[in-house]
């Protein structure tokens, strides 16, 4: 997280950045559909396949095969486009909220969008105990705001209000429509890589694949071509899983840093952050949509795979930079 005052100058790098991680995640695509037309080469060919006839063909097959990749990544982008407020409200179980309802949200998000001209966002409310809030959205009619029972009952109003601000600051930084495109890009991938990997999981499978009819080897060629093939599946999925995680951690500090400047209260988006430490987890919800978080916990072995920075280095980053006040821990 770097200095309020430079805040704007942040965003524009980290769209721009945003922009190119995003084009990298959809050229994972071509690889992992070369990996998979050499994959049926190799499984397919007959007698002693060398591997360079094997990459020629897989290579030949890539005229047909990247024009019909891009076709369906296009149509799976388009309809998680127009489907995706169903379908995370459908998983979540969240429900819809009005003013009359809870007009003490309605009136924090209300004042938050008319100081700085935004549209008002929908609002909705998850019925758990943990505390946690989340934008969601690709266009201007679908951006809501989530936020738990548990969230409203345990902060006060300038708690509340920061945490508004972080999740208003997703949706004016383009944030929730970045981290939507990596979802449905990561879930394609990922779920091309597991198909992949038990399909090759069971070692007699490639050994079997390498053989002829005769019953002896058919030769390195095959057997070289199908691990060829794997590698590049599997370096797909992990680069795919990088660059999310990429994308998430560095939005979580310019969120901050964002709702700060929409309440100038640093103090209060500490005071928030400390609350919800460790409580977030929602039981039942995705790790997509836990993605999408103000809190995503995670400790111990998995805190290698977060997809937000630890709540102590946002506190931290908040209290160097953005002059709010460290939290004191209460005596034991």
């Amino acid at each position: 997280m770097l200095p309020v005052f430079g805040l704007h100058t942040h965003i524009a790098a980290n769209r721009r950045r945003s922009t190119f991680l995003i084009a990298g995640l959809f050229c994972l695509f071509y690889l992992m559909a070369f990996g998979l037309a050499l994959l049926l080469q190799a499984r397919r060919a007959e007698g002693l396949g060398s591997f360079d006839s094997l990459l020629h063909a897989a290579v030949q097959d890539m005229l047909w095969l990247a024009p019909a990749t891009t076709m369906l990544v296009a149509l799976w982008v388009w309809c998680g486009f127009r489907l995706n407020a169903f379908i995370l409200n459908l998983t979540t179980g969240s429900s819809a909220i009005e003013r009359q309802e809870n007009p003490r949200l309605y009136n924090l998000v209300q004042n938050l969008c008319i100081s700085r001209g935004l549209g008002m966002p929908k609002l909705r409310i998850l019925e758990t105990d943990a505390p946690n809030a989340f934008a969601s959205g690709t266009r201007p009619e679908q951006y809501t705001i989530t936020v738990t029972r548990g969230l409203l009952d345990l902060l006060n109003d300038q708690e509340l209000e920061a945490v508004l601000a972080h999740e208003l600051t997703h949706i004016r930084n383009g944030d929730v429509r970045t981290m939507m495109i990596a979802v449905l890009v990561v879930g394609v991938l990922s779920f091309v890589g597991e198909m992949v990997y038990r399909s090759l999981g069971n070692g007699s499978a490639i050994v079997s694949s390498n053989r002829g009819r005769s019953g002896k080897s058919s030769g390195g060629g095959r057997l070289a071509a199908i691990l060829v093939a794997a590698a590049l599946i599997v370096v797909a999925w992990l680069l795919s899983v990088v660059i999310r995680f990429s994308l998430s951690r560095r939005r979580e500090y310019l969120a901050d840093a964002g709702a700060v400047e929409l309440t100038h209260n640093a103090d209060a988006m500490i005071s928030a952050l400390a609350k919800i430490k460790g409580k977030g987890e929602l039981e039942g919800v995705p790790s997509a949509v836990m993605e999408l978080c103000l809190d995503n916990p995670r400790s111990g072995f998995s805190d290698l795979f977060a997809t937000h920075p630890s709540i102590e280095e946002r506190i931290e980053a908040l209290t160097r930079y953005a002059g709010g006040k460290p939290v004191i821990a209460p005596a034991a």
